[in-house]
């Protein structure tokens, strides 16, 4: 027996809602012309993520505006489904009132030593993909 599967290809308002379910997500970027990717806690807000850090590569990244990925996805290897959802932005570190906002939402850092520098990145592209696990088939003997 095995599991029959399909694939959807998600709209962009689906894909939002899953960012809005989660909180951990991984930034893909490049650190020393070599692609890195990093897990970040984050908060989607007003079209946007939000990420807090230290000083490093992420806070680097935002500095000079690069452009990074983001992703998210939830997986049950079980039945093999599950869905991924892809962001492409311009990351770029928070100042001022933007800032100060940020600083209010549920956003906790992933890693104990991080800072309290805000990095925003843009939803400049989304895709996403979720494949189901729709029924069992049997084998034909």
């Amino acid at each position: 027996m095995s599991m029959e599967r399909s694939l959807e290809v998600l709209q962009e308002e689906d894909c939002l809602d899953l960012l809005r379910s989660m909180s951990v997500g991984r930034i893909g970027l490049s650190m020393g012309a070599l692609p890195v990717v990093l897990p970040v806690n984050y908060v989607l807000d007003s079209g946007r993520i939000i990420i807090r850090t230290g000083f490093g590569t992420k806070l680097s990244a935002a500095i000079r505006n690069a452009v990074v990925c983001f992703e998210v996805d939830q997986i049950d290897s079980g039945v093999e489904a599950g869905w991924s959802v892809l962001v492409t932005g311009t990351a770029r570190e928070l100042q001022g009132a933007e800032a100060a906002y940020a600083a209010t939402l549920p956003l906790r850092p992933w890693s104990p030593q991080a800072g309290d520098h805000l990095v925003a990145i843009g939803i400049e592209l989304v895709s996403g993909r979720r494949i189901a696990a729709d029924r069992l088939v049997m084998p034909l003997s």
